[in-house]
Order: structure tokens, then C-alpha cells, then sequence
């Protein structure tokens, strides 16, 4: 029989493992509650037409299609069945589609629910995604999106608490060397006038998006292959090595810029998010302007963000997000300002791991363990657990009265810290033993007492 397997691009997660994620899960949704935020929950599946066209040519191809229920092949024309093509067959056979990202079904959320929520709405959402993508290090087809957003809000001070709130967040982690990269995507446009190519916008982008993957001859590759001139090439090639701070990148950006006024705008807008960052401070994180970040999602419309993880983790993002002013008008709601962040849960695991920042009480999965030795000794013992678990303990009883050894083998393998042990002579006494299981130091102790004796240690 063969042996059973996951598809691939997903993942079988342990206790620990789960413990872990779920430390760093409960650290942002802390964080994102503490700025303001209240939680939703959306399907994980959508109406197709929901998602495609939302994300690009690249990202459509990347939504997971979801085959109708029932006899599905018999509603297909004829015509289009024998032309055997998967892109209009898929119209025809397939109505809804795994969720590629929270952002597209959030718009949708506040489309739909707009007379009942109160404006500007502040949510998070942290749920799985699905994205029928290359599985690589750090990159699944099956993970969690953490995502924190704000509709409803023009004002660039958002933008400024996004920052604040990456910078918290991975503070919390005990993450240093987190740079929050930021950009805009009217300089981008900007760009784009210059060089005489503002129909061009999206395949410059997308080019430029891989520039830190690729590098920048397979980027101008892409370029020309999209239509692009070599022309148009060469009046942006000063972006490729626009170097120094970041007032020094803002004055050769005002410079190369100078035609555009809708890149200028973009300019104006870092240059505040920027300042206000620095008066108010951050506590480990970093902000950098890269002119190169696209993040080839086509809903963005301003500022910006990607979170590069700290150079000695040799990962990719580990967050980022930026404004979106036309994505519910898509869904028929226009004059709706959005704007937010995603955290990557996956990534900052790898990170926490790498750097080995997980708190090494992650790794008790229990608090106490009571052997068995009997029905009688049993009975007495679920005096105990229920005493300890009111404390709030993490108590399990071994379920068979097998051999001590056993039993302690089978706590030293759950990182049990103590064990409880009620035998026929403490049962006649009333009392029970409580075993230390790192030290190997024990002592008996009336039954009553041990949650106290407990909390004391």
C-alpha cells in the first residue's frame, strides 16, 4: 500500500510547532487590538469573479479554480469544449475559487456591509490563503495572511501608525534588524511619463518588481519582451542605482521627476510619512525608501510597504501592504480610501527560528501529569487535576495504569514539569507525592495542598 502524502506546497504542523505559531499569531493580534483594530472573518472560498482581475496577469494565474458541484461538463458549449481550452473552459465549470489574498475579500466585506459598519472601519483579519505558486523555502501554496487595515481615511497618518505598528510588533518578537522599505506608486507612474510609456505602467512595474530576484539585466530583458524601448530604457537607468540616504534618494527622485507632477505628489507624501516617522521614533525597525519596490499587485494607488527580515535570515519579505483608493469601487462603492499591512506568518516563523527567539516555554505543552496506579488512586488523583486546572494549570492524567517508567518516559517526552503521584500509601494517608521532573527532587505533600505547593515554586 502506498504510503499516504500532502500535495504540495502544504504543511503538517506538530504541537510545538503549533504552539510557536500560534505565540507569534496571538503577538500581533495583540498588537493589531492595541492600535484599534476589530477582527472579521471571511470564507475561504470567493465567487471567482470576486478575485480575477484583482491581482495581475501573474496573480490570476495563480488563483486555485474550485470545480462546480454535479455534472459540471454538461453545461459546457460544445464549441468551446472541443477547443480545448483550460482558460474559457474554466468559465464555464468552475464559479468560485480559493481566496488568494484578505485584501480583495475585505473589499468585498465592506461593499456588501457598508450600511451596518461605521466609518473609518478598522479591521484584522488573520486567516489561511491559497496561491497555486512554486513551493520554495518560505514559500507555500497553503499559509496565513495576518492583515491589519484602514477604510474609510485619507489622511497620510495611517500610513505613519502602519509603520509604528510594524515597529511594534517585531519589537514584541525581539526582532532587530527589520527594515520597512517603502515606496509609491505615483512615483512609479512618474516613472512611467518620463519615459514617454504611461500605457506601459503595468508591465513596468511588474519588470521592476523582480529586480532584487532577477537582477538588472533580466530585468530590461522583461522590459523590451513587454513592449518597452530600449529608448525608454535608458532614460530610467539612473533608478537602478539611485544610492544614499533617504533625503539624498528624495533630491535626485525631485530631480528625475521634475516633468511629473503626479510623481512629485508620490515624493511629497513619503517625504511626510518619513518625517513624522522620525519624530516620533521607532524602537528596532528601520525606514528606507527603495524606488525599485513595486509589489506588482495592481490595487495599490500610493504609499507602499515591504518588510525586508534582518540581513543574516536569508529570506525574502516578511510583511507589506501600501494604499489602495480604488478597490471597492471595483465592487460598485467609489470615494472609499483604503489603506494596510500584512504580516507573514510563515516567514517570521522562520525567522524566530533561525535567530532562535521563541521563548523556551514554548516548549512545555504541560504543565502537570498524574500518574495512574489504579482505579482507586485515580479517583483521588482528579481531585487534584481538577484543583490544578482551576488554577489554570495544564494537567493530564496518564490513561492506563501502566509501569512508572513508562509513565515517566511518557512525561519527560511532553516536557512535563511536574508529576503527581497518589499510590495505595498516600492514598491512606491523604497525601501525594509532587516530583520535579528536572531536578528529580520530590517531597510529599497533603492532597489539598498540592496547586498551592505549586504556585509557590
Amino acid at each position: 500500500m502506498q504510503k499516504p502524502s500532502i500535495p504540495k506546497g502544504t504543511r503538517d504542523f506538530s504541537p510545538e510547532e503549533v504552539a510557536k505559531r500560534n505565540y507569534i499569531i496571538q503577538t500581533i493580534r495583540q498588537a493589531f487590538e492595541r492600535y484599534g483594530f476589530q477582527p472579521i472573518e471571511t470564507p475561504s472560498f470567493e465567487k471567482t469573479e470576486t478575485l480575477m482581475g484583482k491581482y495581475g496577469e501573474e496573480g490570476d494565474r495563480l488563483i486555485f479554480r474550485i470545480l462546480d458541484a454535479g455534472d459540471f461538463l454538461s453545461e459546457v458549449p460544445a464549441e468551446v469544449y472541443e477547443q480545448h481550452s483550460s482558460a474559457k473552459l474554466a468559465t464555464y465549470i468552475s464559479g468560485k475559487a480559493l481566496r488568494y489574498d484578505l485584501t480583495v475579500p475585505f473589499a468585498r466585506y465592506v461593499v456588501q456591509h457598508q450600511n451596518d459598519l461605521s466609518f473609518p472601519f478598522k479591521r484584522y483579519q488573520i486567516q489561511p490563503v491559497w496561491r497555486a505558486d512554486r513551493p520554495q523555502k518560505g514559500r507555500y501554496r497553503e499559509f496565513y495572511q495576518c492583515d491589519a487595515d484602514v477604510v474609510g481615511a485619507k489622511g497620510l497618518w495611517q500610513e505613519v501608525e502602519f509603520v509604528q505598528l510594524y515597529d511594534s510588533v517585531f519589537t514584541a518578537l525581539q526582532v532587530k534588524g527589520v527594515t520597512v522599505k517603502m515606496n509609491h506608486r505615483k512615483i512609479l507612474s512618474g516613472f512611467a511619463e518620463i519615459i514617454g510609456a504611461p500605457d506601459k505602467l503595468i508591465d513596468f512595474t511588474m519588470a521592476l518588481d523582480k529586480l532584487d530576484k532577477i537582477g538588472k539585466e533580466k530585468v530590461e530583458e522583461e522590459m523590451l519582451q513587454r513592449g518597452i524601448t530600449p529608448e525608454a530604457i535608458a532614460k530610467i537607468q539612473p533608478v537602478f542605482s539611485l544610492e544614499g540616504d533617504f533625503f539624498q534618494k528624495i533630491t535626485r527622485l525631485k530631480d528625475l521627476l521634475a516633468s511629473s507632477p503626479t510623481g512629485l505628489e508620490g515624493v511629497a507624501d513619503l517625504e511626510f510619512i518619513y518625517a513624522q516617522t522620525q519624530q516620533l521614533g521607532l524602537q528596532t525597525a528601520s525606514l528606507e525608501l527603495e524606488v525599485t519596490l513595486a509589489r506588482g499587485l495592481n490595487y495599490y494607488t500610493g504609499a507602499i510597504f515591504e518588510v525586508a527580515a534582518p540581513r543574516e535570515v536569508a529570506l525574502g519579505s516578511i510583511g507589506g501592504g501600501g494604499r489602495y483608493d480604488e478597490l471597492t469601487e471595483i465592487f460598485g462603492l467609489k470615494g472609499m480610501s483604503g489603506v494596510g499591512i500584512s504580516f507573514g506568518l510563515d516567514r517570521i516563523y522562520l525567522v524566530l527560528e533561525q535567530l532562535n527567539l521563541f521563548p523556551k516555554t514554548l516548549e512545555h505543552t504541560l504543565d502537570v501529569l498524574c500518574v495512574n496506579f489504579g482505579d482507586k488512586e485515580t479517583l483521588a488523583s482528579f481531585g487534584v487535576i481538577q484543583q490544578l486546572r482551576a488554577q489554570g494549570y495544564r494537567v493530564e492524567l496518564y490513561p492506563e495504569a501502566a509501569k512508572l517508567k513508562k509513565q515517566l518516559a511518557y512525561a519527560d517526552s511532553r516536557k512535563v514539569r511536574y508529576v503527581v503521584l497518589i499510590g495505595e500509601t498516600e492514598l491512606a494517608e491523604g497525601t501525594a507525592i509532587l516530583k520535579h521532573m528536572q531536578t528529580g527532587e520530590q517531597a510529599s505533600y497533603p492532597i489539598g495542598e498540592i496547586g498551592k505547593v505549586i504556585s509557590e515554586k
